[in-house]
């Protein structure tokens, strides 16, 4: 028998959607440029790299732990990219082979300091970062990597970023109108799909979940929880390697300071996901949807003018209201079960 219509669910499950649309439909009054389909490119672009990035954060929240180093990898991806081509003047191949070998090391190491050392997720994940963080500028004195820099030992470097590499980050396919939709994007969208089917289709997903609802549970039943733990840091630090690898790309450079607000931004669209559709857990398409969110809302204040310092705050204040509101209608909703 059908109870009817429950606001309380319905709000669970659609009320982020509907804020989203919300978003949509005033920044499309306020500023009819916001609709052009080059805006809703420049979104989609603006969001690629932070969405891979956050992808790899929802692989850790799924077993129940959190990378605080993405950020961090990514940039120190940046920079090998940059250093691979620049100075050791390396082709495209080597140099992504090179970034995403780095990136799942570092992420296996995380997962073996947290489940062999005991290391606390939170601990361990911000220690690598400032361990890369300062790694990735010692090689350089703390300089950005350009062709014909200036090396510590007085020489110039000569080397030059490959044309198929920096196609990765530049490149614009054809559709409906030409250039129009950048590879990047095409990346994001194929490996949101891929980590989506792999959470929510698979063994081994339904797994990751079990281990993050109750890890004892999970181990009673003779699952190998340590070895999927580190499995999730690895697809973490291999996710953000390939973010890390789309910014160099893009830049055509490997700048020490971009990717300051990567790991925020990605933070923010992978805990956002709990909100979309009443999901109230790491999953794949939330982020997805997250990090767009991220993307439209970023967009639409820009083209009204709103002043830059006031982005993050807003950015902070939504993410704290999508998870009060997802968190405090889910409880009411489970006391209403019982």
């Amino acid at each position: 028998m059908s109870r009817g219509f429950d606001p309380v669910e319905f709000g669970i499950r659609y009320g982020f959607l509907l804020l989203m649309a919300g978003l949509i439909v005033g920044f499309s009054v306020a500023q009819p440029a916001f609709m052009s389909a080059r805006s809703a490119v420049f979104i989609f672009q603006s969001v690629a790299i932070t969405g891979i990035l956050a992808l790899g954060v929802t692989a850790t929240l799924v077993v129940g732990g959190f990378d605080l180093s993405i950020g961090a990898v990514a940039t120190s991806s940046m920079m090998l990219a940059a250093y691979a081509q620049v100075i050791w003047q390396l082709g495209a191949i080597e140099a992504v082979a090179l970034c995403l070998l780095m990136g799942a090391a570092v992420g296996y190491i995380n997962g073996v300091l947290i489940v062999k050392m005991r290391v606390p997720d939170l601990l361990a994940t911000l220690g690598m970062m400032f361990l890369l963080m300062g790694l990735q500028r010692i090689p350089t004195e703390g300089n950005s990597i350009s062709t014909g820099m200036a090396l510590p030992d007085g020489s110039n470097a000569t080397g030059t970023f490959s044309p198929s590499f920096l196609m990765l980050g530049r490149h614009r396919l054809d559709v409906v109108i030409e250039n129009l939709l950048p590879l990047s994007v095409v990346f994001l969208i194929a490996i949101a799909v891929l980590i989506w089917i792999f959470l929510e289709m698979t063994r081994h997903g339904r797994i990751m979940y079990a281990i993050g609802s109750n890890d004892r549970a999970a181990a009673l039943a003779g699952i190998d929880v340590n070895g999927y733990r580190i499995l999730a840091y690895v697809i973490s630090g291999t996710l953000a390697s390939f973010g890390g690898i789309l910014l160099a790309a893009r830049l055509g450079r490997g700048d020490v300071a971009s990717g300051n607000n990567l790991l925020l931004d990605a933070v923010a669209a992978a805990l956002i996901g709990f909100a979309v559709l009443g999901a109230a857990k790491p999953n794949a398409f939330g982020t997805a949807i997250g990090a767009l969110f991220v993307g439209i809302l970023l967009q639409g204040l820009t083209m009204l003018n709103a002043p830059y310092y006031t982005q993050d705050f807003i950015k902070g204040a939504v993410l704290v209201i999508a998870l009060v509101f997802t968190f405090a209608l889910s409880g009411r909703r489970g006391r209403a079960r019982h």
